[in-house]
């Protein structure tokens, strides 16, 4: 007599690996802090043993080192489309308003101020992985920004003689106070659109006072 065969009990599902792995590990450190981190908790949200972890990233070090520089790649050239549009405008003070909500809706959202957060808490614990941090995002943008100033000086759109300086200067004034306060107060006096739209106009006005080139007298 034939034995009925068992139901297949359903496999445990496979556990995270690469970007979804470094992404469970980025929301641990996130909510937990560095130190608060460990890896026995990243491979638990993995559904992975600490050994298949530990296979990967020899320690939490080197973990976190990944997830700062994972994020970083994923935002790699954010600010090119958007100069190249500022570049080809014909409206140059409008889609200068544009560039100024684009840069405040990258840098003031959430997942951007907490990692900003989680890299400076750990700064001075990781010094070469803050470098970096700074080097490949902040930095990087700003010198995509200077570039494309300088572009616009050579064609006599804006009169610059120091385009990094004016990306900086256009940067900070369209993300430095609702920053400051976001970072400060954690998020519990949010700022509407409103607010955030008269801070890009006042930015594109103040930008254009400095850097326009002189009207001449009819």
């Amino acid at each position: 007599m034939m034995q009925e065969s068992r139901p297949r009990r359903p496999g445990r599902p496979p556990g995270s690996a690469g970007d979804e792995l470094l992404e469970i590990a980025r929301r641990e450190f996130l909510a937990q802090g560095y130190a608060g981190t460990t890896m026995a908790a990243i491979a638990g949200a993995a559904r992975i043993s600490k050994n298949s972890l530990y296979r990967e990233y020899a320690s939490k070090e080197v973990l976190y080192a990944a997830v700062v520089s994972d994020w970083v790649d994923r935002g790699r050239d954010a600010m090119r489309p958007h100069t190249e549009a500022l570049l080809a405008a014909t409206d140059f003070e409008g889609e200068l308003g544009q560039l100024a909500r684009t840069i405040q809706a990258a840098v003031l959202s959430p997942p951007v101020r907490q990692m900003r957060t989680l890299v400076a808490a750990e700064a001075t614990r990781f010094p070469e992985i803050a470098t970096d941090y700074v080097t490949r995002s902040w930095e990087r943008n700003i010198q995509t920004l200077a570039d494309t100033f300088a572009i616009l000086a050579e064609r006599g759109t804006i009169t610059v003689e120091a385009p990094h300086v004016a990306a900086e200067q256009f940067t900070w004034l369209t993300v430095a106070a609702p920053l400051n306060r976001m970072t400060l107060d954690a998020g519990s006096h949010p700022y509407g659109q409103d607010q955030l739209d008269a801070i890009a106009d006042e930015a594109v006005a103040t930008f254009l006072a400095r850097f326009a080139l002189p009207r001449v007298a009819s």
